[in-house]
């Protein structure tokens, strides 16, 4: 179902809506079940430096593969527009039922406000 309209919406669309669920979600803050997000909520507000996005690539995968059994992942990348600062997290998987690849584009917010 989809989260905004409430209309049936297709198996490729419930991942992707999934995921930008677990990805957005701090961990601790679901009720009966602390342990679900990611860390990537953690890293808002950090620079954009070689280690951040290695701990942002690390978060995702980590979240991905623990709360996403229908996909296994590929591929985490991180495309940062330089002069907007706009961050696009890029997520490449397979469906574990179909064997087909599954592609995700989710803006992220990172990096110190002005």
């Amino acid at each position: 179902m989809n989260r905004h309209t409430g209309e049936t919406i297709a198996d490729e669309d419930h991942i992707a809506q999934s995921l930008v669920d677990i990805l957005s979600t701090r961990i601790g803050t679901r009720v009966m079940r602390r342990d679900y997000g990611s860390l990537i909520p953690d890293l808002i507000d950090q620079p954009l430096n070689p280690a951040n996005r290695l701990r942002l690539y690390a978060a995702s995968a980590a979240a991905i593969m623990q709360w996403e059994p229908r996909i296994t992942l590929a591929m985490v990348r991180l495309d940062v527009d330089s002069l907007s600062g706009a961050a696009i997290l890029e997520i490449e998987a397979k469906h574990n039922d179909t064997n087909a690849p599954l592609s995700i584009r989710s803006q992220v917010q990172l990096g110190a406000a002005l």
